[in-house]
C-alpha cells in the first residue's frame, strides 16, 4: 500500500479552489503540479488531470446550482459544443505529440493570464 501523498492532496485542493473561485482553470493548475510529482508519464498526467477535474467540477457545479447561479438555457450550447470538443480531443489525444500538448497548454495559460490583465 502506498503512503498517503499530502503534496498531491494539496495540489488537488488548490485545483479545486481555483476551479471553484473562477469556474475553470483547475486543470491548468493541476497539470504542472502533477508534473512535479514525476510519478506519471506526460500523457498519463493530462488524462489523470481530466479524471480529477470531473468530480471537482461536479462539486463546483453543485455549489453554484444550489446558490441559484446556473442558467441552463445559456449554458446548453456551450455544454453541447464542449461535449463534442471533448470527444474530438479524446480521439486526437494519442495522435498529438506530448511536447505540442505542453506548448498548447502553456499558450492557453498565457492567453488566459493576459486576458485577465487586459
Amino acid at each position: 500500500m502506498r503512503k498517503f501523498n499530502w503534496k498531491a492532496a494539496i495540489a488537488g485542493a488548490l485545483a479545486g479552489l481555483v476551479n471553484g473561485l473562477f469556474g475553470a482553470g483547475g486543470g491548468m493548475v493541476l497539470v504542472p503540479l502533477m508534473e512535479r510529482n514525476k510519478l506519471l508519464k506526460p500523457r498519463e498526467i493530462f488524462a489523470s488531470a481530466i479524471a480529477v477535474m470531473l468530480p471537482i467540477s461536479a462539486v463546483s457545479f453543485l455549489i453554484y446550482y444550489l446558490r441559484g447561479s446556473v442558467d441552463f438555457t445559456a449554458a446548453l450550447p456551450y455544454l453541447l459544443g464542449g461535449a463534442a470538443g471533448g470527444l474530438l480531443g479524446g480521439l486526437l489525444y494519442r495522435k498529438i505529440p506530448t511536447k505540442l500538448l505542453h506548448r498548447a497548454l502553456g499558450l492557453f495559460i498565457l492567453w488566459g493570464g493576459i486576458r485577465c490583465f487586459l
